[in-house]
């Protein structure tokens, strides 16, 4: 017999409602696996009626990864002064840029590591180098990079946005989030900047008019609790501000990074959390699969685990290919994928918008 909160929070999700800590928990932990489904895709089908699924031509670009955050989570950065580290040249860049436009994207997603060397001026000079050059929208940054670089210019974290803003910056991606619970934070990332700052970070931005994702990095240290409290702190930002477009999240890559104790999780648990996501964030209109971690196949059950965004086609990707895992996606492998699993792919703009030009209305496919 399921217990009186599960029973409860089953109710709640039939119907729409909101869903407190407790309920939340319950169904991630206790709901039948099957039942959990259904609920996740209704409630993604009251938003997302027409069966589309979206995705975005992108690049990822890390412009660097010197970094001197020491992550215990990271295969990717490189210490000042380590081999492997590295600047891109602005010569670089363009062509990476170039490159991503030719093969029809409409954006680029910059991040790189707390370089302890660059001023907030040389990011300023490298977005509008990238707006002087190309027609692109750039989606780059992160909180804790705005708090690094507000504490090295002695400024706001809120100037940091609105020059950068200026220079050229169009929207932000969720990166750094983790586990939006300083308990967690102070272990696997104690030199990146507290949960508030996060929040904070990300609701300035959105009261410049900018949009961001949020994401959740789980299957690691977190417990399930922490995860439910992660998803209720972005609910309650977005119940404020209005300003996230999506919600992410995706499991910890452990190979290579000094977290070695710790497992990949499984496809039934990564899923689970996903559908749960679904539920909880009521007022965050789309949740994106992460293929980047689990795979196609995975990718392809997300869509009916509450999912409707299929991400990037990730013309580049560094980061999770640094912990060993390497899966990459094809434009037209996407579609193929979406269709399969039973529905329609359309590509889009990072705010959700159709893209200009459909990729079936260029090809017929």
């Amino acid at each position: 017999m399921p217990s009186n909160i599960l029973r409860e929070a089953l109710e709640r999700a039939e119907a729409g409602k909101r869903l407190d800590a407790d309920q939340a928990l319950a169904l991630l932990q206790e709901a039948d696996f099957h039942h959990l489904a259904a609920l996740a895709d209704q409630s993604r089908f009251r938003r997302h009626h027409g069966g589309l699924v979206t995705y975005v031509v992108d690049r990822n670009i890390n412009y660097t990864n010197i970094c001197v955050c020491s992550c215990r989570f990271c295969a990717y950065y490189k210490a000042p002064g380590q081999e492997g580290g590295y600047l891109l040249s602005q010569e670089e860049l363009d062509r990476k840029i170039e490159e991503t436009i030719n093969l029809g994207g409409s954006q680029i997603l910059m991040q790189g590591g707390h370089h302890p060397d660059l001023p907030l001026s040389w990011y300023e000079a490298m977005l509008r180098g990238i707006k002087e050059r190309h027609a692109i929208h750039v989606h780059a940054f992160s909180p804790p990079e705005v708090v690094h670089w507000a504490g090295m210019e002695g400024i706001s974290t809120l100037e940091v946005l609105a020059r950068l803003k200026e220079a050229g910056l169009d929207s932000m991606p969720g990166g750094g989030a983790e586990i939006l619970v300083d308990e967690v934070r102070s272990r696997i990332a104690p030199n990146k900047c507290p949960a508030d700052d996060w929040l904070r970070v990300m609701a300035e931005a959105h009261s410049l008019g900018m949009r961001t994702t949020a994401t959740m990095m789980f299957g690691h240290l977190e417990t399930p609790a922490q995860r439910i409290e992660h998803m209720l702190r972005i609910r309650e930002v977005q119940d404020r501000t209005g300003g996230f477009t999506a919600f992410i999240p995706w499991t910890f890559q452990p190979a290579n990074t000094a977290l070695p104790g710790c497992r990949p999780l499984t496809a039934p648990e990564y899923l689970r959390t996903l559908a749960v996501s679904r539920l909880v964030l009521d007022n965050v209109d789309n949740i994106q699969v992460s293929w980047v971690t689990m795979g196609p196949k995975v990718a392809q059950l997300a869509l009916s685990y509450g999912a409707n965004d299929f991400g990037s086609t990730m013309i580049e990707e560094n980061v999770v290919k640094a912990a060993g895992v390497g899966y990459r996606l094809e434009e037209k492998t996407i579609r193929r994928l979406v269709r399969q699993a039973g529905f329609t792919p359309r590509r889009r703009l990072m705010d959700y918008s159709p893209a200009p030009e459909d990729y079936a209305e260029e090809t017929g496919s």
